[in-house]
């Protein structure tokens, strides 16, 4: 067959497949040969999408994509792909970009800006390519490229800013760190990358000791129960038996002392922070984790005072790896300065653009009360307040409550949603939170009795149960949670229509 009467796929198969099986791709142990969809394209009205990202070969090798490679057919020429597999080299944290109409073959090292536009054959071989992408030899860098990514028998698959962080972390730990942040935007599998770095740990037998010899022992460390939770579920691939759950009934089953027979335990700062004269995480020696995941690092600081730092220099010897979705501000600058700079970060706008978050539109509603000030004339249902006194925004549902307000607000958006789809309401309080449920149910279209929960703090585990029928995808009942702290840190609940701010909100995450 002539060149120019060649499809792409028959140039792929007859040029380029047997080329790179020579050079041992997808025959040496541990390297494989990928068609990567790198993102599915900004989600755009109407259900459709933006341009989605789609590379033809990523070459794999001890779990580090070490290449991008083009393909376009014999017809045209070898550097038609280069603008694509630079940009994907770029994505992925390739360090060598091909592109090739298997005649010619061009290449471009993305680290130094080198570029052979001819290449000479034979292919580089999987070891070629990671000699000259690392350079130095580390052991723990092998042994974590050793263990494959727990993919729940093919279910799950990184992302390919997933599988960066990961690298990242692991490279950072490879090379003796022990204070490592991670970015990343609420919404982008944060548990997940945890989860996928204390499995590599772990099977690979990461330790403190430096060798080995052992299985490390991981602290999950978050600031709310249903944090924990879901940590705790996301980690379900361990054996069961090396997994477990630091909580107040732990401990009374131990005698209030804390657990130690397992190698991942799941904590929160509080039950850590507090104990039978002191606190809880001093019943462990100071060496006793070898890694320990802080989420949500940013709520508490770690200024010398904050809820978590005191946990952090108890157990100074470990690793410690810091979760967030804040970039760096003036209010949190002490955790950047406790654990340095991000060694990755995927912004709110990146997950947009790629089309892995939802783009989201703001909808202001209209107060006919955005301040009050005190009227002998009108009547006091409860409380004492002086003639003239002025209540603003963020007194409203805090010291003043005024319940024909709060009906006004909650028929107005009650109006402009589907009511038949998912929505989460933020409230001032816990008390703010149980009247605007009881509000919602009283406009609601629906005839079901519960179409409107809370979910706080006081409502235990009737409220958790509450959440778990909300997260499940295959029920709409409730269809409406109301809420005031608990929820604000994220949960993961993906079929979320409209999130309601009915207080001030201070912060743009």
């Amino acid at each position: 067959m002539s060149s120019s009467n060649e499809t792409e796929a028959d140039t792929r198969a007859n040029r380029i497949d047997p080329v790179l099986a020579e050079a041992g791709w997808g025959k040496i142990a541990g390297s494989r040969i990928r068609r990567e969809v790198i993102c599915p394209g900004r989600i755009m009205s109407g259900g459709q999408r933006g341009k989605g990202l789609t590379c033809d070969y990523v070459l794999e090798y001890r779990g580090h994509k070490l290449a991008t490679l083009e393909a376009k057919r014999a017809g045209l020429s070898h550097r038609e792909g280069v603008g694509q597999t630079k940009e994907y080299a770029e994505r992925l944290g390739s360090r060598f970009a091909f592109s090739t109409n298997g005649l010619r073959w061009f290449q471009c090292d993305m680290e130094t800006g080198a570029e052979d536009d001819d290449l000479a054959l034979p292919f580089p071989s999987p070891d070629d390519l990671w000699d000259r992408t690392f350079g130095e030899i580390n052991e723990w860098r092998l042994r974590f490229g050793a263990v494959p990514f727990e993919t729940a028998g093919g279910k799950w698959e990184p992302r390919y800013y997933q599988h960066l962080a990961i690298n990242a972390a692991l490279e950072a730990i490879a090379h003796g760190d022990k204070r490592i942040l991670l970015t990343l935007a609420t919404g982008t599998g944060k548990t997940s990358i945890a989860f996928q770095i204390a499995w590599k740990l772990f099977h690979a037998k990461w330790s403190l000791t430096g060798a080995p010899t052992r299985r490390p022992r991981i602290l999950f460390l978050a600031d709310r129960n249903i944090l924990a939770d879901q940590a705790f579920n996301a980690f379900s691939a361990f054996d069961p038996t090396a997994v477990t759950r630091i909580d107040p009934a732990a401990l009374r089953r131990h005698g209030g002392r804390p657990p130690t027979n397992a190698s991942v335990f799941f904590t929160i700062f509080q039950t850590f922070m507090t104990g039978e004269g002191e606190p809880t995480f001093k019943g462990y020696p100071e060496d006793f984790f070898d890694f320990i995941v802080i989420d949500e690092c940013h709520r508490g600081g770690a200024s010398d005072e904050s809820t978590w730092r005191a946990i952090m220099d108890h157990f100074s010897p470990a690793v410690q790896l810091g979760l967030t979705a804040t970039p760096k501000r003036k209010h949190n600058a002490d955790t950047y300065d406790y654990f340095g700079e991000p060694v990755y970060t995927y912004a709110l706008k990146d997950g947009i653009e790629d089309g892995f978050l939802t783009p989201f539109k703001v909808r202001q509603m209209a107060s006919t009360i955005d301040e009050y000030v005190y009227d002998p004339v009108d009547e006091i249902l409860k409380g004492e307040v002086e003639v003239g006194q002025r209540f603003t925004e963020s007194d409203f549902n805090r010291i003043i409550r005024i319940p024909e307000r709060e009906l006004a607000r909650v028929e107005e958006f009650m109006g402009q949603i589907d009511q038949r789809q998912k929505t989460l309401v933020f409230c001032a309080t816990q008390a703010h939170a149980a009247l605007v449920r009881d509000l919602i149910n009283q406009v609601k279209i629906s005839a079901d009795p519960n179409y409107c929960h809370r979910v706080t703090a006081d409502d235990g585990a009737i409220g958790e149960q509450h959440l778990r029928d909300f997260q499940d995808n295959d029920k709409t009942i409730p269809t409406i949670l109301t809420t005031s702290q608990k929820l604000s840190t994220g949960v993961d609940a993906r079929n979320i229509r409209n999130i309601v701010l009915m207080r001030p909100i201070t912060s743009m995450i």
